[in-house]
């Protein structure tokens, strides 16, 4: 995929960990850019993004990109710990990124780079270890397996996961039509005891221009 310099791209990646998953970040290798701006959106589950952003502007600034604004925005319902960021995005997200989005546009032909917020090096982060397996319900009908954007469900058996290239997404989960996967709920339980700390309370979407 090749952009121009006259393009304007909006580029949304999750934040796992408080870093960019591996395969999305696999697929930006193949992305060539011109000088191309960009605008940067972490969506995260009522955490942190950590260094999601400041990844996501050098992985961008490798492939030609000019990144001119950023947001920590869209806040959503954690995709492991359902019980956090419960409803979100709602009316109040929506009102704010529509703010975020007219500041955005006057700002478009700015030239500098933001301060986005993280560390380098990275934080480490390697997974988690909720990785759904199918159950007795599974009737093969792969569409898991056509769904997983990390391809760890292989289409002729798709009662198998790897769990090296999971990334706990869930949206095998998510999708499956006969409600025939799922993960460990004491682990899930024991991790959402270890994250209720720094997942309660109303996190808030933040605009960096």
């Amino acid at each position: 995929v090749k952009f121009e310099k006259k393009d304007l791209c909006l580029v949304a990646v999750p934040s796992y960990g408080g870093r960019i998953p591996s395969v999305v970040t696999d697929m930006f290798r193949k992305v060539k850019a011109d000088g191309t701006k960009a605008i940067l959106v972490a969506v995260f589950g009522n955490r942190m993004i950590d260094d999601t952003l400041l990844e996501l502007q050098d992985v961008l600034e490798a492939s030609g990109f000019v990144c001119i604004a950023g947001m920590e925005a869209a806040v959503a319902e954690h995709s492991l710990m359902h019980q956090f960021g419960t409803g979100r995005p709602d009316q109040q997200d929506e009102k704010e990124l529509l703010e975020f989005a007219a500041k955005i546009m006057q700002n478009s032909e700015a030239q500098r780079t933001p301060a986005f917020p993280g560390n380098r090096p990275y934080r480490e982060y390697g997974g988690v270890p909720l990785k759904p397996v199918a159950n007795g319900k599974c009737t093969s009908c792969g569409l898991c397996a056509k769904e997983c954007p990390a391809g760890a469900i292989p289409l002729d058996n798709p009662k198998m996961t790897d769990k090296d290239k999971c990334i706990s997404c869930m949206h095998c989960v998510a999708v499956c039509p006969k409600k025939a996967r799922n993960y460990s709920k004491l682990v899930s339980f024991i991790a959402g005891l270890k994250m209720k700390k720094v997942c309660s309370g109303r996190k808030e979407n933040k605009l960096y221009l």
